[in-house]
């Protein structure tokens, strides 16, 4: 395939948390750029902080070499820097400027013709401003909690979803041997598909996820249904935001300068703490967190990432700057970030197929 864009160089930016198939995305437009279109890579390194620092490295064939199966990203990251609400101390005192033009001249005194940006909200509105102010951006959506709505699926869902059926498997077997209820909670933040996937796939018998508000009743009494029928422990799967009914989510943490300051995570220790006090069993909570996040991905999501990354390079090729690589169906397409930007999240359906499934065989929401 010719290079029809004239382009001679670009680089690669990743923003954000880490998410399992990065590193592919990264190999997968290294490799595309090179081998069909003959253009030199490099990336910034840690995130928009190494856009505004100019830190900047060679991606070649050595580089990418063995990374289509590591976690992380090769390119490290940063998801607190935001050039156009930069941190500056004046006075003693802490002061947002923007210093995007910085990461504008960044690029273009490195000769630089287009950006690959890979990442998730905060990371993509920047990508979306950078391209108002001119520069030439391709974008490449990238979070494990699968609630863009711009794109069927993400890379790094399908890992989190096999980590967190793991954690079940195995939560199983001691919850068997001690009658305890053990309780999951999974990551997703607002939307509840790890969770889902999770509980179906691992057996759950409860799945408590943001989209369907629980009552803690109406677990309990499925726990002691088990209990009389002589299943004396149960499995529950929690999505981080989930809640009860006329409840608000558990915050975790709030870190005011970040993009995204709500931290989520306890719900599961507080279902856990009620349910021993309604069920009487024992009840241990396990909080799944980053190693959802981390490892290597699923050879589903090496292929899903490779196909993101040769679908972005030849977006770039075909001069379609400004717009998002998405997956709609089976074939990767793409869509402007103008229209993606400030879309509402995907959620669960709690009328879907999978959530219908789910009750077909028993498993309660704590809704009914």
């Amino acid at each position: 395939m010719e290079n029809n864009s004239g382009i001679k160089k670009i680089a690669l930016l990743t923003g954000g948390g880490d998410c399992p198939g990065l590193n592919a995305v990264i190999r997968a437009i290294t490799k595309t750029a090179k081998n069909l279109y003959g253009w030199e890579v490099v990336g910034f390194r840690n995130g928009y902080k190494g856009l505004y620092e100019g830190d900047i490295v060679t991606l070649d064939e050595k580089s990418i070499s063995g990374t289509l199966h590591r976690g992380g990203t090769i390119l490290y990251s940063s998801n607190k820097t935001n050039l156009f609400k930069y941190p500056v101390e004046e006075d003693g005192k802490i002061v947002y400027k923007d210093y995007s033009d910085v990461g504008v001249k960044n690029i273009k005194d490195a000769g630089i013709d287009a950006v690959f940006i890979i990442g998730g909200d905060g990371t993509l509105t920047s990508a979306r401003d950078f391209a108002r102010k001119g520069v030439n951006i391709i974008a490449v959506p990238k979070t494990i909690d699968n609630d863009l709505a711009s794109t069927d699926t993400t890379f790094g869902f399908t890992t989190a979803v096999d980590v967190a059926t793991e954690a079940l498997d195995r939560l199983h077997t001691t919850a068997q041997s001690h009658h305890r209820i053990m309780v999951l909670e999974v990551m997703g933040r607002y939307a509840g598909w790890i969770a889902l996937h999770a509980g179906v796939g691992g057996g759950a018998d409860a799945i408590l996820i943001p989209e369907i508000p629980y009552d803690i009743n109406i677990v309990a009494e499925k726990i002691n249904k088990r209990k009389a029928a002589g299943k004396n422990f149960s499995i529950i799967v929690v999505g981080e935001g989930a809640k009860p009914k006329d409840g608000e989510v558990v915050v975790r943490d709030i870190v005011a300068d970040s993009p995204d300051p709500i931290r989520l995570g306890g719900i599961g220790i507080k279902v856990a703490s009620d349910l021993e006090q309604i069920c009487g069993n024992e009840a241990r909570a396990t909080i799944l967190g980053h190693l959802q996040r981390g490892g290597s991905p699923s050879a589903t999501d090496r292929v899903l990432s490779t196909r993101y990354g040769v679908a972005a390079a030849e977006l770039a090729n075909s001069g379609k700057f400004g717009n998002m690589v998405t997956l709609t169906g089976d074939k990767m397409s793409y869509e402007s970030l103008e229209s993606v930007i400030g879309q509402k999240s995907k959620l669960v359906n709690p009328e879907g197929e999978l959530a219908q499934a789910a009750r077909a065989i028993g498993i309660t929401f704590g809704d009914r």
